[in-house]
C-alpha cells in the first residue's frame, strides 16, 4: 500500500502565500525589487573585487565566493517564489523538488562555512598579523572554500536520500519552495527517525560553524582590547563590523528556522522566517559590505572615476 501511495504522488503543489492572497501583488512587487537589488549588489561586489587589485586579499576572496554562492542560492528559490505569487497552485515534479532542495541545502551550508572561514581570516589578521600572509596563502584559502562546498554537498546528499526515500500520500506543500520539514510532512510513513536525523544534522551545521565564529571573536576582542591606542582599537573593530553583522543575522535566522522544536511549527510563522533568510539575508551581504566597508567603497569610487581607454 505504501508503495502504491508513493507512485501515485508524481508531483507536489506549492500552497505558497495563499494566506496572503489579497496582498499578493504588493508582495510580488516588493520581493521582485529586493531580489533585483540582491542580484545587482552581489554582481557589483564580485565585479569590483575581480577588477580592483587592492581587494585581491583573502578576506575579499571569501566575500567574492560568498556573494557568488548567495546569488545562486537566491536563483534556486526566489524565481519560483515570485511565480507562486502569480500562480497560486504551482506544481513541481518530485525530481524538480529534490533538485531544488539539493541546491538549497548545499548552498545554505556552504554559506555557513564560508562565514566561518571569513571569521578565521579576521582572527589571523588581528591576532597573528605578522604571519597572516603565510597562514592565509592561496592554497589555504582554496582549501577552505572547497571544504565549505564539500560539506554542503555531503549533507545535501544525505538529506535528499533520507527525505525522498519516504512514501508520499499528500501533494500540497505548505510552503513556497521544497524545504525539508514541509516535504516530510507529506509522507504517510512515520518520520520520527528522519526528524531526529534532520535535527542532528541541522544542529551540527549551524552550531559548529557558529561556535567557531564565536570563539574567533572572543580571541579577536581580547586581542583588540590589548591595543594601546584608541584609534588602533577602532580600526581593528571596523575591520570586523561588517562580517559580524552578517554573521549575527545569518546564524540567527538559521537557528530560529531549523533548531526550534517541531511542535512550534506554524505555516505563516515558518513562511515569515523563510522570507527573512531567502530574501532579506542575501540582500544584507551586499548592503553591509558596500555601505559600511570603506575599502569596497573606495574601490567603487576608483572604478567609477577611472576613465575609459581612448
Amino acid at each position: 500500500m505504501k508503495r502504491e501511495n508513493h507512485t501515485v504522488v508524481s508531483e507536489f503543489v506549492f500552497q505558497g502565500f495563499s494566506s496572503f492572497h489579497e496582498h499578493r501583488f504588493i508582495l510580488f512587487v516588493v520581493f521582485l525589487i529586493l531580489y533585483l537589488l540582491t542580484l545587482a549588489g552581489n554582481a557589483v561586489i564580485v565585479t569590483i573585487i575581480s577588477i580592483d587589485c587592492y581587494l585581491h586579499t583573502p578576506m575579499y576572496f571569501f566575500l567574492c565566493m560568498l556573494s557568488t554562492s548567495e546569488t545562486v542560492y537566491t536563483l534556486v528559490i526566489v524565481p519560483r517564489m515570485l511565480s507562486s505569487l502569480v500562480d497560486l497552485s504551482q506544481s513541481i515534479s518530485l525530481a524538480g523538488c529534490a533538485t531544488q532542495m539539493f541546491f538549497f541545502i548545499t548552498l545554505a551550508i556552504n554559506n555557513c562555512f564560508l562565514l566561518t572561514a571569513m571569521g578565521y581570516d579576521r582572527y589571523v589578521a588581528i591576532c597573528n598579523p605578522l604571519r597572516y600572509s603565510v597562514i592565509m596563502n592561496k592554497k589555504v584559502c582554496a582549501q577552505l572554500v572547497w571544504g565549505a562546498c564539500s560539506l554542503g554537498l555531503l549533507v545535501a546528499i544525505i538529506q535528499i536520500s533520507s527525505v525522498f526515500r519516504l512514501p508520499f500520500c499528500d501533494r500540497e506543500v505548505a510552503h513556497y519552495f521544497c524545504d525539508i520539514r514541509p516535504v516530510m510532512k507529506l509522507s504517510c510513513a512515520d518520520t520520527t527517525v528522519h526528524d531526529i536525523i534532520n535535527f542532528i544534522i541541522s544542529s551540527v551545521v549551524i552550531v559548529v560553524p557558529m561556535g567557531l565564529v564565536f570563539i574567533s571573536y572572543i580571541l579577536i576582542i581580547s586581542t583588540i582590547l590589548k591595543i594601546a591606542s584608541a584609534e588602533g582599537r577602532t580600526k581593528a573593530f571596523a575591520t570586523c563590523a561588517s562580517h559580524l553583522t552578517v554573521v549575527v543575522v545569518h546564524y540567527g535566522c538559521a537557528s530560529i528556522a531549523y533548531l526550534k522544536p517541531k511542535s512550534e511549527n506554524t505555516r505563516d510563522k515558518d513562511q515569515l522566517i523563510s522570507v527573512t533568510y531567502t530574501i532579506f539575508t542575501p540582500l544584507l551581504n551586499p548592503v553591509v559590505y558596500t555601505l559600511r566597508n570603506k575599502e569596497v567603497k573606495d574601490a567603487l569610487y576608483r572604478a567609477i572615476a577611472k576613465k575609459p581607454l581612448a
